[in-house]
């Protein structure tokens, strides 16, 4: 009876499309993706799709953006379903209560500005690298319910906790705050999971709450193209002929590129206080890339590089299409992002023997590997850099010493700051700084510097926060299994007393504060147990975070169909050209730096470890130089109006449509003798106004349909979101009371389902 009662349910909100909109609306929940139905034209097999979906071709959505992240181990909630650990004041764990995380960071993580070492080792920009290649493989949205008025309050303005809050308690003397707590919004659950699936009628404890990655789990340079095609698309220079990106049209850095700037102004992000003139917020493919000024520096680099090397590709093939430029260079730029990870970056954190015992020679693509990014990973392996960012980004001269003209800044004074690259100097001195200054070497005595646990700034959140709270409470929210059930996971001896915990760490005071905070070993956080773990030979983390991280990074090479070392993706010719190149081969290509180190990711003292640019090695891209003789008895393809072509090779192409038009016609053309096989399709303009399943507009709004696309046309008391699209604002009434009235039916609903189950 059970089961036929979850048929039933499922079943009626599947085939109410506007009762199952108000479900979303009113519970705040992530839909998740539904797997297409994966192309089989030429274009599949050459070319990523922008959401990351059909990689797998027997499992369309592994990989793929709006996916749950996958759990290696099953969620522990203090309710089974829903609740994150330390939700309930009488749960106990091993007989004791968890520590308030902010306790956490003041006992055991804050370390003083001052009381920091250099690394001996690595660089500022190994840090750098580490935050943006985390930012290519995921990101989970938090819980800001739609709703407010109906369910709860905002975050920001209570210290107790709700359906999406989880505020972080502080003791009325924390320097931080004298409110009493942090604010804390959950991370949003994926449709169907939890407690968001009572309202279905569903039985939860079968289906404990589960997060979304919004991203491509791929390696594949979304940090610059996106993970949607609307982010694509606004990333995108259309106009050009160059298959380019989009730069700023306001400003330049010495003749070199910016981001441009987001659409919607004015913008969230912190202004100059002695200047009444407006720096926006530079847009990416990523929406982090304005978190500090150093980590926008890399993300303006790549957009450098993508348009660099599409001219170049021009030049050499000027019978190429922008679109054929665009996806060549997309495709050179995501393997060039794999090449950095896995070979220069990876072995330096993790360590040799670990990255052999893990990771290994590559053996070939694997379609039995899902790639999709862990919980485990995203929300506590990967944020061991936390404790390794320096309180000061150095900005240096064309000597490699502290800039006269722009001093360095403290973290605090980086975030959210875009102006700072643009009125002070631009990227060269800020790339020095990240060549030549040394990341922090993390300490099991100094953690993370107050500049993080102190004065981390949230747009969107009053005074300062708490990067180190933060992470742990993420940690719980999500459900992660403690220290102890990891290691066990990674083939490591559970540590059951403080005699096993000084096997594992050193520092007998660490342990010393560990039992006393969490009582037992079981109990310890699994982000701090990594962090805090004395160094495996040769790296900059401990067994636990090594074994997390290369786990991760094996499923992503091996589940990836386009990675670049499987043949199918490029001409060994191809791939040795890929290898030559490097991050610092980059930075010379992209700033007006003319010395840097042969290894970016290696510390060196300037000018003895620093080399010239000339000298270092870059790759030919005559490799992609395509035989013209091949297929031209057919001559060059007709371009079409709104729409474009890619030749799949020189006897096969794809035609296809801009965003808002469809095509009219046979999509692929094949060379035949002397003549395409057909004439070419034309694009002719969608009418989305005349959608009636699924309106593109609210019903209070007219639509319009304009070339490529539509207008929502409303009248008050809405108004359209940032989007264009959506509505926000105040409701009238009726609306009100209509969704209060349906969210009532379906509760009473769904508790009748219970009883039913229940009583069967």
């Amino acid at each position: 009876m059970e089961n036929e009662t979850n048929k039933l349910s499922a079943q009626s909100v599947e085939t109410t499309p506007d009762v199952a909109g108000i479900i979303v609306n009113i519970t705040g929940c992530i839909p998740q993706f539904k797997a297409p139905n994966c192309a089989n034209n030429c274009l599949a097999f050459k070319y990523r799709q922008i959401n990351g979906a059909c990689n797998n071709r027997y499992h369309p959505a592994w990989g793929a953006s709006n996916t749950l992240l996958s759990r290696w181990l099953p969620a522990q909630y203090e309710d089974g379903i829903n609740e994150p650990k330390g939700w309930n004041p009488d749960f106990l764990y091993n007989s004791f209560h968890l520590p308030p995380v902010r306790e956490v960071t003041n006992k055991i993580i804050y370390a003083s500005n001052k009381d920091f070492q250099e690394d001996v080792l690595f660089p500022h920009i190994i840090i750098e690298w580490g935050q943006y290649i985390s930012h290519d493989l995921a990101f989970t949205p938090q819980s800001i319910t739609k709703w407010p008025t109906m369910w709860g309050v905002d975050c920001r303005a209570t210290c107790d906790k709700h359906k999406s809050c989880y505020p972080i308690k502080i003791s009325t003397n924390d320097s931080i705050s004298k409110s009493g707590c942090m604010p804390f919004y959950r991370s949003t659950a994926a449709c169907g999971t939890g407690d968001e699936n009572i309202i279905l009628g569903i039985p939860s404890t079968e289906n404990p709450r589960e997060q979304i990655n919004t991203l491509t789990s791929f390696i594949d340079a979304s940090t610059i193209y996106g993970s949607t095609t609307a982010v694509e698309s606004k990333v995108r220079n259309h106009s050009s002929i160059e298959g380019l990106l989009r730069v700023n049209d306001q400003y330049s850095d010495h003749g070199r590129d910016y981001l441009p700037f987001v659409d919607d102004t004015p913008s969230l992000c912190l202004q100059d206080s002695v200047s009444d003139e407006r720096i926006e917020c530079f847009f990416a493919g990523e929406t982090r890339s304005n978190e500090v000024s150093s980590l926008t520096a890399i993300h303006t680099l790549w957009v450098r590089e993508h348009n660099r090397l599409a001219k170049s590709l021009k030049n050499l093939n000027p019978h190429w299409s922008s679109e054929t430029i665009y996806q060549e260079t997309r495709k050179i730029v995501g393997a060039l992002h794999q090449i950095i990870t896995i070979q220069d970056y990876i072995p330096k954190i993790i360590g040799p023997s670990a990255f052999h015992q893990y990771i290994g020679e590559y053996q070939g693509y694997d379609e039995n590997t899902d790639p999709s990014i862990s919980n485990v990973f995203s929300t506590a392996a990967f944020r061991f850099g936390h404790a390794t960012i320096p309180p000061t980004v150095h900005r240096l001269d064309s000597d490699y010493e502290e800039h006269s003209l722009y001093p360095n800044l403290l973290l605090h004074e980086v975030f959210f700051r875009p102006w700072r690259i643009i009125k002070e100097g631009g990227l060269d001195p800020l790339m020095r700084g990240l060549l030549k200054q040394s990341a922090k070497l993390q300490t099991q005595e100094e953690l993370m510097n107050e500049e993080l646990t102190e004065k981390l700034l949230v747009l969107n959140i009053n005074g300062s926060m708490d990067l180190a709270s933060l992470d742990l409470q993420r940690g719980r929210d999500h459900g992660l299994p403690g220290y102890n059930d990891w290691r066990e996971y990674c083939g490591l001896p559970r540590l059951k007393t403080s005699a096993d915990m000084k096997t594992a760490i050193s520092d007998l005071n660490t342990v010393r504060k560990l039992m006393e905070l969490y009582g037992h070993p079981d109990n310890i956080d699994v982000w701090l147990g990594g962090l805090v773990e004395d160094f495996s030979p040769d790296s900059r983390t401990g067994p636990l975070v090594a074994c997390l991280v290369a786990k991760q990074m094996k499923v992503l090479r091996d589940g990836d169909r386009f990675w670049y070392e499987n043949p199918m993706v490029f001409t060994e010719a191809q791939r040795l050209e890929l290898e030559k190149h490097s991050l610092s081969r980059v930075i010379c290509d992209n700033t007006g730096l003319t010395h840097v180190p042969p290894d970016a990711f290696l510390t060196g003292k300037y000018p003895d470890d620093f080399v010239s640019c000339d000298s270092v090695p870059s790759l030919d891209l005559q490799a992609w130089k395509e035989n013209t003789d091949e297929g031209t008895s057919c001559g060059l393809p007709v371009k079409i109006e709104n729409g474009d072509f890619v030749l799949c090779s020189g006897a096969v192409l794809i035609y296809f449509c801009y965003s808002g038009y469809c095509l009219e016609g046979h999509e692929e053309l094949v060379c035949q003798g002397n003549q395409w096989s057909t004439k070419p399709p034309f694009c002719s303009d969608i009418n989305e106004c005349v959608e009636e399943m699924n309106p593109v507009c609210h019903s209070s709004a007219t639509c319009k349909n304009i070339p490529g696309s539509y207008e929502c046309l409303c009248a008050d008391p809405y108004k359209l979101a940032e989007n264009k699209r959506t509505y926000s604002g105040q409701l009238p009434r009726a609306s009100i009371a209509s969704i209060i009235l349906v969210a009532i039916l379906l509760a009473s609903w769904a508790a009748m389902s219970w009883i039913l189950v229940f009583r069967g």
